[in-house]
């Protein structure tokens, strides 16, 4: 089947420049403060692999448009066409790792709040099958010729067959995983709203998951039908998933950080304090007489000194009269 779309060295060339854009963006969201160590290694891993895709990107585009520009026999098209390319491998492989680590991280979360093995066993059936086909890709695509400068001819056969099996892999594992997340979490904040005394909520905790989940979903997708079209902008989609996935994953991080601290500073209060002030001003100030009791406190170490806190304390008190007038 003929390609169809932009010619194939615009593409790479195009999508070398959006990726960066894109990873530009994922490094100005990357934050790991306040997070658990399991965490703190999957961010690192994430920019760790997104880094070297872009540079081997990088590197792919100056040897198909610049190195070997007038030495491979068809020029910077049959280049870019050619998938048994070492730079084009490298890539496909990173991207594997990438999907799969961030597939996990969705499937150890769901497994963290749902406390069940048997609900994140179809989710890791999924990703074992993400990791089957993403590793024959890889093989396919090692094992295709290169005697068209059309890319998608060179990959007829089971290459094809292995593409569309690991989009739609990856695309299932993501939904199940992220829906059974989003919702598990709505659930828990559904139960607790009627006892909760603060103001905190995890409503924008599950917007946020179920806003990451789309993006990638509809990211995805769009490869796949690139992909099954025959449309050579499957190399823009394919390249800008990399950043993609890792600006997922610092959505919900960040999220979270600023979840945690709205929790950590309640305004109920001052709210209090403003209504009961607001409460008290239409009425005219008149003579109060003040009950004044003196406290003593003992915390079984000294009156006033310093004691253990976590100790109950014991009050008493010394009721007397005094008058006051406004």
């Amino acid at each position: 089947m003929a390609s169809t779309g932009i010619p194939l060295d615009s593409a790479c060339l195009l999508a070398v420049a959006l990726e960066g854009i894109i990873y530009g963006f994922s490094v100005l969201l990357f934050r790991i403060q306040d997070v658990n160590r399991p965490i703190f290694v999957i961010a690192i891993l994430l920019l760790i692999l997104s880094t070297a895709h872009i540079v081997v990107n990088i590197i792919r585009v100056e040897d198909g448009l610049v190195k070997y520009r007038d030495t491979y026999p068809g020029g910077p098209v049959a280049f870019f066409a050619d998938p048994t390319q070492k730079t084009l491998l490298i890539l496909r492989a990173l991207y594997v790792l990438q999907t799969l680590l961030a597939d996990g991280v969705v499937i150890y979360r769901c497994y963290v709040v749902w406390q069940s093995i048997l609900i994140v066993i179809l989710p890791s059936m999924l990703w074992c099958s993400v990791a089957v086909t993403g590793a024959f890709v890889v093989y396919c695509y090692s094992q295709a010729t290169s005697n068209s400068a059309n890319f998608f001819a060179n990959l007829l056969g089971q290459t094809t067959q292995w593409v569309t099996a690991f989009f739609a892999s990856t695309m299932a594992t993501n939904l199940l995983s992220s829906g059974l997340l989003a919702y598990r979490i709505w659930t828990i904040d559904r139960n607790v709203s009627t006892v909760r005394t603060t103001k905190g909520t995890m409503i924008p905790i599950v917007r946020m998951l179920v806003d990451a989940a789309v993006l990638y979903t509809v990211v995805l997708f769009i490869a796949l039908i690139c992909f099954v079209c025959s449309n050579n902008g499957v190399e823009l989609v394919v390249d800008m998933i990399m950043p993609i996935i890792s600006i997922a994953f610092y959505m919900v991080l960040i999220r979270i950080a600023i979840n945690r601290k709205i929790r950590s500073h309640p305004s109920i209060i001052g709210t209090t304090i403003g209504t009961e002030q607001g409460n008290l001003q239409p009425y005219s100030m008149q003579p109060l007489q003040v009950h004044v009791s003196q406290f003593t406190r003992s915390d079984g170490t000294s009156t006033y000194g310093m004691g253990n806190e976590d100790q109950p304390s014991v009050f008493k008190a010394e009721s007397g009269k005094g008058s006051l007038q406004s």
